[in-house]
């Protein structure tokens, strides 16, 4: 089913999805081969976008350069019969200004780590590393799954 990101509030099993630190999947092609490329990533959704931490030197990174063109999928399987998820499609934004990228990784960190882990020593030191990105994704297209 399509939905727009105002109509996720309106599915408490979704809206409840998005709030948990489960993982997602973050899905980009090489812009030279179309190779895909699927990644587990944390993230964050603000009710508009989905935000997510990534730095410079990673391959979904590179992919981005070039191809902007992106897929996350969120999914959960309480059992065999309750399997449900949310696919958000679109083109991605990296962000790079230090006052967004600290912010969204702090709040992304704490969300994973709770607010003691983010303040242990490495997750601190990827908040202020200067290859640290911020992936924003608006989705154009929102897809779900099994909503009974």
């Amino acid at each position: 089913m399509k939905l727009t990101a105002a109509e996720i509030s309106s599915r408490p099993w979704l809206a409840a999805l998005l709030t948990q630190p489960v993982l997602a999947r973050l899905a980009t092609a090489n812009p030279a081969t179309l190779q895909p490329h699927v990644v587990p990533v944390w993230f964050e959704w603000d009710g508009e976008a989905v935000w997510i931490s990534s730095f410079d030197s990673t391959r979904k990174m590179r992919d981005l350069e070039g191809n902007p063109r992106v897929s996350i999928v969120i999914d959960t399987a309480d059992d065999a019969e309750h399997i449900r998820g949310v696919v958000f499609e679109g083109t991605a934004e990296v962000i790079s200004d230090p006052a967004v990228v600290a912010l969204r990784s702090t709040s992304i960190y704490v969300r994973y780590l709770g607010e003691e882990g983010a303040r242990k020593p490495d997750p601190a030191s990827w908040i202020v590393d200067p290859e640290n990105r911020i992936i924003r994704l608006a989705p154009q297209r929102i897809y779900i799954w099994g909503e009974g």
